[in-house]
């Protein structure tokens, strides 16, 4: 039996709120954490979008191509649109944050792509990957900057690549261009960076860079020339034929050297200013620091002589021509040409090394002695003509007489060719005056006369007389002593009549072979006719070859 309990000791429940956080929760909250880890760990590693203006877009994606330095990923090519302008194409980048420190106002940026710039094919590793962006940074640093226009062909200098900048002057630069070699003892020691346009009225301004260690071979004297193209020189070994490589035939180049007794001179300093020489030749030529100046004056033609001209002595370059006009001298009333050079003394020992105490002493001495300018033809195949000085044994003392601070130089008839040609000329011209015309008419005068007289009727009469005189004179001496006198006169006579026949004849064959209407005349006139033009012809190519002496080896210019 069941004991009923009071309502008064019945227990109650209770309940309380648990403070542990459910196991529920531990996901949203690790997502929650790994997306805000993700979130930062993105933006900490993007860096600031910039902009690069190209002329065009050319092999570039939007979302694919890279900005690379030294083959690191710096970027990606988020977009590409047109400028404002329509003619270029402004493409936006996403960089890393790495990239940051990087994009200042210095930095270069280009399009790699498969090219041949500079002599140099590279970016062949674009043509399976793609363009990408190239990027050099400053390595002087700079200000931060995000626009930026990039260059379309790629910096000559990728690297910090130890060395010197030197400046080149030059009145021109050639076939030298950008990436241009440069050459010292046929080694590539360097490239052309560039130029200046700052001062390009008056020269242009080359930056030449000298990889080391190579710069330390550049000294103040070192002379730098223009070694692009072929050198072609005919001399007496034959054809010479010189050029750097073939890369300075196809691209230019520059190459140098130092004269033998400054190569123990202090090296040239970066930036230091030398002239670039238009060859070898005026390089080594830079090496003679004096100069007297000439000038003469030609009556004769001065074809194929302009500056630059070679003025020789002995055979032997001295000096070389600067300036070639015409110049009217008005109190003779004739036009001459001016020819202006420029001697180096120190070529000529015992002139250059100061054997005199002045310049004009010793022009003195060698024009008492006979010195004269002359042109001397030196090519055939191409007409030059260079300036001769040279001494006469016969030529009278000349004073010295100076033109603006130059010596004047008296001239004399041309040699080589030109005197060759002249003489020519000469022989010619006296064959010209010999009268053919005259001698051919007068022969055919004479020729003529002799025709009309053993045609004429007063032979025949008088041979009639004589005839009938001896036949009276038979008659009359028929006596036995004249008849045998008479006879032998009768055959004196018969013998004179057959004489009389031959002449006769022979003037009939005359008159038959080389008469006036006759073969013989009418070819005797054309041969006259003929030889007057050949002397023509003649005369003609003598003034030719005098004017033209290329015109052997070239022919008659159109």
């Amino acid at each position: 039996m069941t004991v009923p309990t009071e309502p008064g000791n019945v227990p109650h429940a209770s309940t309380r709120r648990s403070r542990r956080i459910s196991i529920i929760w531990i996901v949203p909250l690790l997502a929650v954490a790994v997306g805000a880890w993700l979130a930062w760990d993105t933006l900490s590693k993007e860096g600031p979008k910039i902009k690069v203006t190209f002329e065009s877009g050319e092999g570039l994606q939007a979302g694919q191509s890279q900005l690379k330095y030294k083959d690191i990923v710096f970027g990606t090519v988020k977009s590409l649109e047109l400028s404002p302008d329509k003619w270029h194409v402004v493409v936006t980048i996403a960089t890393t944050h790495e990239a940051e420190p990087l994009l200042t106002e210095h930095t270069v940026f280009w399009v790699v792509k498969p090219r041949l710039f500079a002599g140099n094919i590279s970016g062949l590793d674009t043509i399976l990957s793609g363009s990408y962006i190239g990027m050099v940074p400053s390595e002087s640093g700079g200000k931060s900057q995000r626009d930026f226009v990039g260059q379309e062909d790629p910096p000559i200098l990728q690297a910090h690549i130890p060395g010197h900048i030197f400046l080149l002057k030059s009145p021109r630069i050639g076939s030298i261009t950008v990436g241009s070699p440069i050459f010292f003892r046929d080694f590539n020691v360097g490239e052309v960076l560039g130029w200046d346009v700052a001062d390009m009225a008056e020269y242009v301004t080359v930056r030449a860079f000298v990889r080391a260690p190579y710069d330390a071979y550049v000294h103040n004297e070192t002379r730098f020339w223009n070694a692009s193209g072929l050198s072609v020189k005919l001399g007496a070994g034959g054809i010479q034929v010189q050029m750097e490589s073939l890369r300075a035939l196809l691209f230019g180049g520059v190459a140098f050297d130092t004269p033998e007794r400054d190569i123990h001179t202090a090296e040239a300093e970066d930036s230091h200013v030398f002239p670039l020489f238009a060859n070898r030749d005026a390089a080594r030529s830079a090496s003679y620091t004096r100069v007297i100046s000439g000038v003469s004056y030609f009556d004769g033609s001065v074809r194929g002589l302009e500056a630059g001209s070679e003025v020789s002595m002995h055979g032997l370059k001295i000096g070389e021509v600067t300036e070639v006009r015409l110049h009217a001298e008005a109190d003779k009333g004739i036009i001459v040409a001016k020819v202006r050079y420029e001697v180096q003394p120190e070529r000529i020992v015992g002139i250059g090394q100061r054997g005199f105490k002045t310049d004009d002493e010793a022009v003195g001495f060698l024009l008492d002695r006979g010195l004269r300018a002359s042109l001397e033809s030196t090519s055939l195949l191409t007409g030059q003509q260079d300036v001769t000085l040279e001494f006469m044994p016969d030529a009278k003392p000349m004073p010295v007489v100076k033109e603006d601070n130059e010596f004047v130089i008296p001239t004399t008839e041309a040699s080589g060719f030109a005197q060759l040609a002249s003489a020519a000329t000469d022989v010619l011209n006296k064959i010209d005056t010999i009268p053919f015309k005259d001698i051919g008419a007068n022969l055919d005068g004479i020729l003529g006369s002799v025709n009309k007289a053993t045609e004429g009727q007063q032979l025949k009469a008088a041979v009639d007389n004589l005839n009938s005189i001896l036949g009276s004179v038979n008659k009359a001496t028929s006596g036995p002593q004249l008849k045998e006198a008479v006879d032998n006169l009768a055959t004196a006579l018969i013998a004179a009549q057959k004489a009389l026949n031959s002449v006769n004849k022979l003037a009939v064959s005359i008159d038959t072979g080389y008469g006036n209407d006759t073969k013989f005349s009418r070819d005797l006139d054309r041969l006259l006719v003929q030889t007057d033009e050949a002397v023509r012809s003649i005369r003609a190519l003598a003034d030719l070859l005098s004017q033209h002496p290329e015109a052997l080896i070239k022919g008659r210019s159109q």
